[in-house]
């Protein structure tokens, strides 16, 4: 174990929390990089930083203010049709959910709906993990 552990963030720690997912919360947390060592070389986990990570790779800004697009604006969650009719999703939600530029999705039509669902290294759509 190193002094200072580089945590996990984004999607590496959402993969890594479901192949862990039979291990308790804090061990997991810690095999995750969320925690310290002592002076005298105890394991201290930090269990709340883990679940902020945790809920921000899931897309849950926890602060108001910190999900800011580099201009002062917040991300609204909401996107318009433009007039060539391509609707585009801004880079802030793209970097949210740790989005590399290659990546792939899937397009499922619903009737008054569109699924984007992301297409693995694998090549197989990846599967949402239950909240």
């Amino acid at each position: 174990m190193t002094d200072k552990p580089i945590p996990l963030t984004g999607k590496a720690l959402l993969q890594k929390v479901k192949e862990l997912s039979h291990k308790p919360r804090r061990e997991t947390a810690k095999d995750c990089g969320y925690y310290s060592l002592t002076k005298d070389g105890q394991v201290r986990v930090n269990l709340t930083e883990f679940y902020d990570a945790v809920l921000g790779a899931k897309g849950v800004p926890l602060e108001p203010g910190t999900a800011k697009d580099g201009r002062g604006r917040e991300p609204t969650y909401r996107v318009s049709v433009h007039k060539n009719g391509q609707i585009v999703i801004g880079s802030t939600y793209t970097q949210e959910m740790g989005l590399k530029p290659g990546d792939e999705f899937e397009i499922k039509l619903g009737y008054k709906h569109i699924h984007l669902k992301q297409i693995g290294d694998d090549g197989e759509v990846v599967e949402e993990e239950a909240a």
